[in-house]
């Protein structure tokens, strides 16, 4: 199973992990310069519920900058859409789950694949970056980043770093200064990054219209990087069922933070209902044909 998302820079060592379950599967998709492991905690969770979890590695991702600046978004899908195939032939139904531009790229992957997916769970979803530790200049980022300098330039991770709980905050810290992108991803952003996250929203924006998979949007209220605008934009332009939620205690890496747990159960809660959904229809197929 971890075979099946091979990053484009064969280098790179493969964190993805499977966790064996039942017929629901989830597939995860972890946040840009991001790591597997952001999305580990809430994967065991969903796992220890009865459900089988694979959470996967994006192309170019847990290396350093210059790997991922050689893939593209279209690359990170490919490889997104070859892990969905790959749990298909493990269970009966799946709901992809993604924390940040991972929850952009499962809307992707459910406006591509349609009734493939079966559920949408969405974790801070980010289209603009427009949290409260972004800097009031950044609407000068766009013109900028084209310029010969601004191709060149790499976004630095700053305080809080996504995480309000003080102690994971330094230890995510010390793993970023040190380098280890296996772990925490990396310190900083390369603009090339930036360029290819804005091409997939532009895309992304106007699929939502034709995404019917139901959706759980969860959301920090306090989102450093991602403004709570996101997770209302989203809900308000997906054609099928949403259940919005806002988390009161943590900040953009929900699926670490603080509410980590409540990200885990209302995630489970929501599973639970696709399965039973998934059981019902699987019945009247069952009596239709007989």
């Amino acid at each position: 199973m971890v075979a099946a998302t091979q990053t484009a820079c064969n280098e790179i060592k493969d964190h993805s992990f499977f966790l064996e379950g039942g017929d629901v599967g989830v597939l995860l998709i972890h946040g840009l310069t991001g790591t597997p492991v952001e999305m580990r905690y809430v994967g065991k969770g969903l796992h220890k519920a009865g459900f089988t979890v694979y959470g996967m590695q994006l192309p170019g991702h847990c290396g350093n900058q210059t790997d991922l600046s050689a893939t593209c978004w279209k690359d990170w899908y490919a490889a997104v859409e070859h892990a969905l195939e790959a749990l298909r032939m493990r269970v009966k139904t799946v709901v992809v789950g993604g924390l940040s531009m991972g929850a952009v790229m499962a809307l992707h992957l459910a406006a591509k694949q349609g009734e493939k997916v079966s559920g949408l769970l969405l974790y801070g979803t980010t289209l603009w970056y427009d949290g409260w530790s972004i800097p009031w200049y950044s609407f000068l980022w766009k013109p900028l980043i084209n310029t010969p300098l601004g191709r060149n330039y790499t976004f630095m991770e700053k305080y809080p770093y996504g995480i309000k709980d003080e102690r994971l905050r330094k230890r995510v810290v010390q793993n970023l200064l040190s380098g280890n992108s296996a772990d925490a991803g990396l310190a900083g952003m390369p603009a090339c990054g930036v360029r290819q996250l804005w091409q997939l929203v532009a895309t992304v924006k106007k699929e939502l219209p034709s995404i019917y998979a139901p959706a759980l949007i969860l959301h920090a209220r306090e989102d450093d990087m991602s403004s709570v605008r996101n997770a209302y934009y989203v809900a308000r332009h997906l054609a099928g069922p949403v259940d919005v939620s806002l988390l009161d205690d943590c900040y953009h890496m929900i699926t670490v933070d603080r509410q980590r747990d409540e990200v885990v159960s209302r995630s489970i809660e929501f599973l639970r209902r696709i399965s039973a959904q998934a059981t019902a229809h699987s019945g009247l197929r069952v009596a239709t044909a007989s």
